[in-house]
């Protein structure tokens, strides 16, 4: 027989279980915004996993991303984010480079261009949402279309990577009482066998527009990408895509 404080007990669990999805917006929400990622990206990739380590440019990366937020319980809200992650290159080998069944030797230059831009379908729950503390966690789906071009003046090789890669998914944001500024964290990332996706920003918002209507958020920050693949459709990469990005969100 089940006693009074083991009812108890579950009762009061049951209860902490079931309060933390309602702790989402008391009404439907829409939070759309983009990012401009200004990239320093160091690395290698191929069909090898032991690659020679490349020189990239900077580039300038656009983010873009609509999340719906609801007060329904126990279903999860829902963040789809584009990411832009290009690089490309020049390099002079110090041996010579096999990609997909060509050879490409020392005697030329070696120039290159890799895409991994992605979308991430992001499920999440608010644990916490105040103007002092707002903490999400949850999971994303990353689907990742990628391509990667190799090229000297007598071969040219393209191969295509595609594929999904599941990541945790966390946010963390603290108002700074009294002042329009918020400081927030993000992260997306997992490490399964000899693959790795680190995907982590932080910045400082300043709210430039809160009314009952909308409101409108100017962000600052910097972001750090790491991606290891290891046989993704044939694909070995070990890359990191970090630096500064602005961004504006609007909220209505």
């Amino acid at each position: 027989m089940v006693n009074r404080n083991t009812l108890t007990l579950t009762a009061a669990l049951a209860c902490c279980v079931l309060s933390a999805p309602v702790a989402a917006d008391t009404v439907f929400g829409v939070y759309a915004g983009g990012q401009i990622w200004r990239t320093d990206t160091s690395g290698s990739f191929g069909s090898e996993r032991n690659n020679p380590e490349f020189s990239f440019g900077d580039e300038s990366q656009g983010s873009y991303y609509l999340a719906l937020e609801h007060p329904v319980p126990l279903f999860p809200n829902l963040k789809v984010r584009h990411n832009e992650l290009k690089g490309s290159g020049e390099h002079t080998l110090s041996q010579d480079y096999e990609f997909f069944g060509s050879t490409f030797s020392t005697t030329q230059p070696l120039m290159y261009q890799s895409d991994f831009s992605h979308t991430d379908y992001t499920f999440y729950y608010e644990l916490f949402d105040n103007d002092l503390l707002t903490f999400d966690v949850g999971a994303t789906a990353k689907r990742v279309e990628g391509n990667i071009e190799v090229r000297n003046q007598d071969f040219f090789t393209t191969q295509a990577t595609d594929g999904w890669i599941p990541t945790l998914y966390s946010q963390l944001r603290v108002g700074i009482p009294a002042t329009p500024f918020t400081v927030y964290g993000i992260a997306n990332a997992v490490s399964v066998d000899d693959s790795k996706v680190e995907d982590y920003e932080a910045g400082l918002e300043y709210r430039m527009v809160e009314n009952l209507a909308v409101d409108v958020n100017l962000q600052l920050g910097y972001r750090v990408f790491n991606i290891e693949l290891d046989d993704l459709d044939d694909v070995y990469s070990d890359l990191e895509y970090r630096g500064p990005y602005l961004g504006l969100e609007i909220h209505f």
